[in-house]
């Protein structure tokens, strides 16, 4: 992520806070539960995108993971695409004793 990706997202933040606080004004609250009702739905909205972030951690459907995933398997694939038929009926045979044994 760039420098002035970090710098948007928090003006962004910084933004959804001040719009918050003023559409509840709007609503008819006063400055002091304006600011604590926009503290609150700021602080459950990260505190929501913390427990996804960590869900994603937990089970292990990060990009990252993903992507070395399908690198895995890409370069497997082409390993098995690379061999002869010969080398394949090898590979075969040996796997089926292991299975058997």
């Amino acid at each position: 992520m760039r420098r002035i990706d970090v710098i948007a997202i928090g003006l962004g933040i910084f933004l959804a806070g001040g719009c918050l606080f003023l559409g509840f004004r709007l609503f008819g609250l006063d400055g002091i539960n304006a600011g604590i009702w926009s503290q609150v739905v700021m602080v459950g909205g990260l505190v929501a995108w913390l427990a996804s972030y960590l869900l994603r951690v937990v089970t292990h459907k990060m990009t990252l993971n993903q992507q070395m995933e399908d690198y895995e398997s890409a370069v497997l694939q082409r390993r098995l695409d690379e061999l002869s038929p010969e080398q394949l009926a090898a590979l075969q045979e040996k796997l089926s004793e292991g299975d058997s044994e």
